[in-house]
């Protein structure tokens, strides 16, 4: 059976989804809507679909599957509107900006019986998810440390940080999903530090472009996240942990391995450019990933309640760097 989509957001993300899903037998892009019209045009030509107004793409009882990878602020309502409507939903991180909204789609997914999963690629990157798996089955014995690298190469336009929610909730959130995947732990503390110093526009725009983040959680594991929006040797993303019988290591991933060794130096090349390229197999795995969640009714990997967690987190670290004070949580 053809399953019909319509996709929302015909920018850069919402083009690799798009080619993701036309890979796919057994999934086909029936709509594309955009609120740049030409750019919706343009990509639904790309793909044999059709542009059309968002109202037009939610009613059509044919429509089984929501992709929404358009701007933050149009994800809450498109979530509401997917799930009163029965049909299954992906989108993209965050749920939200604010906390009680994303646990609003949260319970409108839940009434709906839909499944609802939020684009934390990461889950689905293969370096990162043999790492998970080597942890589950003990390899190094119990977790109890998780350091977790996050660098962007460059800062985004002052525009975009403006909207953004910040640096917690915009970028941080990704790493927060995988402080509670691979630890599979609930997080009770929370203690952020941020600077801007790289530029000082960030700062006048009320955000940060540095942060450290320690996190604490139910069963007393640690993880400290590191994070930049400047690392000038590209996109740098790696994580370990340390258990009570050894460690595991994610590195980053490079456009080759080819390693030159001469009279003064070992050469590498330096990691992908940016989350684009490092995240190429985790977008097309979690889109695949989809098609068999709604094909085959597989457990999703990643849920509402997984962005409403990671927002939770964001939530309070953007209020402890505000403090300097740690925040407690509710235990879950």
């Amino acid at each position: 059976m053809m399953i019909d989509a319509a996709l929302f957001g015909a920018g850069r993300i919402g083009k690799i989804h798009a080619a993701n899903l036309a890979r796919l037998p057994g999934m086909r892009l029936k709509y594309v809507v955009d609120s740049h019209a030409p750019a919706a045009r343009e990509l639904a030509a790309a793909h044999g679909a059709e542009a059309c107004a968002a109202e037009q793409a939610l009613d059509d009882p044919a429509v089984r599957a929501v992709i929404i990878a358009a701007s933050t602020d149009t994800h809450a309502e498109l979530i509401l509107a997917a799930a009163a409507r029965g049909k299954a939903i992906f989108c993209e991180k965050p749920v939200d900006l604010e906390l009680e909204r994303a646990r609003q789609c949260a319970r409108a997914v839940a009434a709906g019986g839909v499944p609802c999963l939020i684009g934390f690629q990461r889950r689905y990157d293969p370096t990162f998810a043999a790492l998970k798996a080597r942890l589950a089955a003990g390899e190094i014995g119990a977790p109890e440390m998780l350091i977790v690298t996050s660098r962007d190469p460059g800062a985004p336009p002052l525009d975009y940080i403006r909207r953004s929610g910040g640096i917690f909730k915009d970028m941080l959130i990704h790493d927060f999903d995988i402080c509670r995947w691979i630890l599979d732990d609930e997080v009770l503390s929370v203690h952020a530090s941020a600077s801007a110093l790289s530029d000082p526009a960030i700062a006048a725009a009320g955000d940060a472009d540095s942060a450290a983040v320690t996190l604490r959680t139910r069963q007393g594991r640690l993880c400290q996240i590191n994070t930049s929006r400047r690392a000038a040797y590209g996109y740098d993303q790696r994580f370990e942990v340390l258990g009570s019988r050894g460690m595991l290591q994610a590195g980053n991933h490079r456009p080759t391995e080819v390693i030159a060794y001469g009279e003064r130096a070992v050469a590498a090349d330096l990691p992908e450019p940016f989350f684009l390229e490092r995240y190429r197999q985790a977008y097309a795995a979690e889109m695949a990933h989809f098609l068999e969640v709604i094909r085959d009714g597989a457990a999703p990997r990643t849920t509402v309640e997984d962005g409403v967690r990671a927002l939770e987190l964001a939530d309070a670290a953007t209020r402890s760097w505000r403090s300097g004070q740690v925040i407690e949580l509710d235990p879950v």
